[in-house]
């Protein structure tokens, strides 16, 4: 009788473990997940900065051209 709660303990330790591996598997998955998220964000920083400084220029251009041809008043 003293085998059989010995047993069952450690039965219910190993399913602890199993679920517990489960856990941290997936956890590693979000982990590496989220860190392609963040370099993604990044990336798409970059390209609004980039195209926010063309919408600039672009902007000084039209300007310009509208101020040469007499479009827009002094």
């Amino acid at each position: 009788m003293a085998d059989e709660p010995e047993n069952l303990t450690l039965r219910m330790l190993r399913q602890v473990d199993a679920k517990l591996d489960i856990v941290m598997d997936r956890l590693h998955d979000l982990t590496a997940r989220m860190s392609s998220v963040e370099d993604q964000l990044v990336g798409l920083r970059t390209d609004f900065v980039r195209l926010e400084h063309r919408v600039d220029q672009m902007d000084k251009r039209i300007e310009r051209i509208e101020h040469r041809l007499n479009l827009i008043e002094a």
